[in-house]
């Protein structure tokens, strides 16, 4: 028995959503697949149920360009909570360490500078990082010793907004791979008074800031409120250079087939996109002068 033919429709671009607090990322890109009653979609970097923030959604023919936005730089406002370390090390764990030792200010902006450049840091054993096969928070939850190995990773920048007794609120811009969990919960052990994240709000991925963010009360209003926010498939790939290439060129590339460079404008060696009238053809990589293509994309133009 063949199964019943699907109502979606292709939508094609990105949704810039301001994930609440308490929902996974899962669910939003589920709930924003219904109100485009969209065939396909996906998200550029899981944002933890507890975070709130910037969740980019991409629809149909964006979701090819998920890679440049999860590779690009990442900002974040988060509240480290001291005196308690736990086991997820945000304030959804159970306490493992206590101190009744609070810091100063002087105290922590002195330890800031070692925790940027790239640095080795160990993913909290809550992640989604994966252990012989198996995620490492389904590990942890089951009661197992989870022991994750340090990795390199870039952090930008780290700068101490505002503190309270009990706690300082940081920003943070790095790159990918990044746990701010992590900075928090080693920040705390540094200081010798322990901690972990108590509130987190990402503000930046790649292209998207908050300027481009929209609420899924606004989204769910009407058709036309939701058609209004939709960005382009190029918005995902405005951090590369752009070759601009007439109908022949285009052709050539939806082909799979190269493409001369000529001009003082062609781009350096690298990634790259190709837009012909304004639309998005292709993303590949520029060598030699010639651009080639890795993946195409099926726009009219």
């Amino acid at each position: 028995m063949s199964k019943p033919r699907s109502n979606r429709i292709a939508v094609d671009g990105w949704v810039i959503l301001d994930k609440p607090v308490g929902l996974t990322s899962t669910h939003a890109v589920s709930r924003l697949k219904r109100i485009y009653n969209a065939r396909k979609a996906g998200h550029a970097g899981t944002l933890d149920p507890l975070a709130s923030g910037i969740l980019p959604i991409a629809f149909g023919e964006a979701t090819k360009t998920v890679p440049f936005v999860q590779d690009g730089e990442k900002a974040y406002r988060f509240t480290v909570r001291w005196g308690i370390e736990t086991n997820s090390d945000d304030a959804d764990g159970e306490p493992v360490e206590h101190s009744d030792m609070r810091p100063g200010v002087d105290q922590i902006v002195e330890l800031l500078p070692r925790f940027t450049g790239t640095i080795l840091q160990r993913p909290p054993a809550f992640s989604a990082i994966k252990i012989a096969g198996q995620r490492a928070y389904d590990l942890a939850r089951d009661g197992e010793v989870v022991e994750i190995a340090p990795r390199p990773v870039t952090i930008n920048s780290l700068e101490l907004v505002s503190t309270t007794e009990d706690s300082a609120t940081i920003e943070a811009q790095c790159g990918k791979g990044t746990y701010v969990r992590a900075i928090a919960r080693d920040l705390g052990r540094m200081l010798g008074c322990y901690g972990h994240v108590s509130a987190l709000r990402r503000t930046r991925v790649g292209p998207f800031s908050e300027a481009d963010l929209v609420t899924l009360a606004t989204l769910e209003e009407s058709p036309e409120s939701a058609a209004a926010h939709l960005l382009s498939v190029e918005a995902g790939l405005t951090e590369l250079p752009c070759v601009v290439v007439d109908r022949d060129a285009a052709a050539r590339l939806r082909r799979g087939q190269s493409i001369l460079l000529r001009g003082r404008d062609a781009p350096a060696e690298g990634s790259a996109y190709a837009a012909c009238g304004g639309v998005v053809v292709a993303t590949g990589a520029v060598e030699r002068g010639e651009l080639t293509p890795a993946r195409v994309f099926n726009l009219p133009f």
